[in-house]
């Protein structure tokens, strides 16, 4: 999760973050020439008298400074169309868990088990155990199996709610009367965090997320207890 001061993304637990990460250094790297040469050419201009009467007519910088950002915009585009049809694209998932909204909460259905199913309610901070963290920490997580596809149902069932975690690039709205739905594969074991991140509600800050993910054989050992505690 982010720490204090953090300027960056966090870390990336997914795929699909991974590539997210790098469009941004090669869209942020595609800004920083732009703007340093802007910054150049405007200390040339104000610095120096000199003139030169061939520039004022030319038809190669036209030609050059009409051609430059068309092929700098493609640049920025083609990749950037690649990662939403990856975001977008959900292919036979593993498992698939319904995540609907409430003021203010979330609900977790398991739509593969006959009868698994909670809510998950943002932890007091009178509760909290030693290690845990105020705010984002979760009675009930989502838990889910790494390295598998994982297809998410989000819904509300009062006002707009937004289901997000920026480790693994998601941030999907839920909308009452509309079933939304993405997907995610967890790269590695670990616990990520996130929050609504739409203003849905006095209490639209404690709504956190918690998503753990965990080997094949732990979920399985984990979803017959829960079965059994229902």
């Amino acid at each position: 999760m982010a720490h204090p001061s953090q300027l960056g993304f966090q870390d990336a637990a997914s795929p699909v973050m991974e590539e997210l990460l790098h469009f941004h250094d090669h869209t942020l790297m595609i800004v920083f020439l732009i703007s340093t040469l802007v910054l150049y050419i405007i200390v040339a201009m104000v610095s120096t008298k000199l003139t030169n009467k061939y520039v004022l007519d030319s038809q190669e910088i036209e030609i050059v400074w009409t051609v430059l950002p068309a092929v700098i915009l493609i640049l920025i585009a083609l990749p950037s169309l690649r990662i939403l049809y990856l975001m977008d694209e959900i292919n036979h998932p593993h498992l698939t868990i319904k995540a609907m909204g409430h003021q203010w909460y979330w609900s977790y259905e398991y739509t593969d088990y006959e009868d698994l199913g909670f809510d998950s309610y943002m932890i007091p901070t009178q509760d909290l155990a030693p290690g845990q963290f105020r705010l984002p920490e979760a009675d009930h997580r989502m838990v889910v199996p790494m390295e598998s596809p994982i297809r998410v149902l989000v819904s509300a069932e009062d006002v707009l709610h937004s289901w997000a975690v920026p480790a693994l690039g998601i941030k999907m709205d839920a909308v009452p009367g509309r079933l939304n739905q993405t997907a995610f594969i967890t790269s590695r074991p670990g616990v990520y965090y996130g929050q609504c991140s739409e203003i849905c509600g006095a209490n639209h800050s404690f709504m956190p997320i918690v998503v753990e993910a965990v080997p094949l054989e732990h979920f399985e050992n984990w979803s017959s207890l829960m079965l059994e505690e229902l």
